[in-house]
């Protein structure tokens, strides 16, 4: 067996280590593989092609990147902070939930909105922020502050993963779809949608007790304690 086809994990894992080019280290690490299998190297360029080709439709993200930049810069996020800070009942739990709740039903209606760096970083992180300060009535410490990210964060990754299986055309319910009639068992995509449905409530349950609880420390101010 030769072993140099592996140089390619070799070559990532040392570039990432050095927080080099993503895309260079990638592209370094393909051409590497391709040359130890003795794969002609025009061979190698065109199957790293028509990768790209094909996935072409996932780098349509990277679109929306200098349109945030943009607003941000002509202050959307002091304009939003702004807005919630004159919101007497708003709380950081309460835009966390309510966002969770809506990227739950837009996730399970395959409604594309949502995101990281879309809408967390510009716009519910900094709603979810300027409601805490209002309620703490002083500055969050540094250790709330990463808190609130970290969960800004984490209610995107919640909203998105467990509710997506709840719409039937979804790429992840055909996925183990497959792998469940490999293995000799024939469900239907429709089942496998309702039976996710159980698991989106329940994620939203328990992101508004995770929030409330946040809600309370935030309030007492034990937030930069825990």
């Amino acid at each position: 067996m030769n072993l140099w086809i592996l140089i390619g994990i070799v070559i990532i894992v040392v570039g990432f280590t050095l927080k080099l080019d993503v895309l260079a280290v990638v592209l370094t690490a393909g051409i590497a593989t391709g040359i130890a299998a003795k794969i002609d190297f025009l061979e190698i360029l065109g199957i790293i092609g028509k990768a790209f080709v094909d996935n072409r439709l996932m780098s349509i993200f990277l679109i929306s990147l200098p349109v945030i930049a943009v607003l941000e810069r002509y202050g959307l996020r002091e304009r939003s902070a702004a807005l919630i800070e004159k919101l007497k009942n708003a709380t950081a739990g309460r835009i966390l939930g309510l966002y969770m709740v809506i990227r739950s039903i837009a996730s399970a209606l395959s409604i594309r909105i949502g995101g990281h760096v879309q809408f967390i970083r510009p716009l519910i992180y900094p709603m979810a922020e300027a409601a805490a300060k209002s309620h703490k009535e002083q500055e969050l410490t540094e250790k709330e502050t990463e808190e609130l990210k970290s969960l800004s964060a984490a209610i995107e990754n919640y909203g998105n993963f467990f509710a997506q299986n709840i719409f039937v055309g979804a790429s992840g319910l055909l996925l183990i779809q497959t792998t469940l009639q490999e293995n000799g068992y024939n469900v239907s995509l429709k089942q496998l949608a309702l039976f996710s449905i159980p698991m989106g409530i329940i994620a939203i349950i328990f992101t508004l007790i995770q929030v409330y609880i946040y809600d309370k420390k935030i309030i007492a101010g034990k937030g930069g304690n825990k």
